[in-house]
């Protein structure tokens, strides 16, 4: 039985690869040092996360959604990248009070 081989879209063959500045009006975030995502950029450190199925339905679900409000293709990766991106940075400005903290003190 041969093997179907899946290529990239041209979305993913000509995305740009430099991190771009995107800033809402009023918004200072990068000034504080808040933490951003870093996008679609080579990444050279990798951590394994294990899910549950339901656990892995919702990312799925969430990412399907995104891109269909958004009209472009959010992975995985990116979408995890992303939710660390704000758990982090209401982390560092709530501190205990932030919903990360909130959420591992009740488990």
């Amino acid at each position: 039985m041969p093997r179907r081989v899946t290529m990239p879209g041209a979305d993913e063959l000509f995305r740009p690869t430099a991190k771009q500045a995107k800033k809402k009006a009023g918004s200072d975030d990068e000034a504080q040092g808040a933490v951003v995502d870093s996008g679609r950029v080579k990444h050279d450190e990798k951590m394994t996360v294990y899910l549950t199925a339901d656990e892995l339905l919702a990312v799925e679900q969430a990412r399907l959604q995104l891109r269909a409000a958004l009209g472009r293709t959010v992975d995985r990766g990116r979408f995890v990248r992303a939710a660390i991106a704000e758990a982090l940075a209401d982390l560092d400005a709530h501190g205990t009070d932030s919903a990360v903290a909130q959420r591992l003190s009740s488990t």
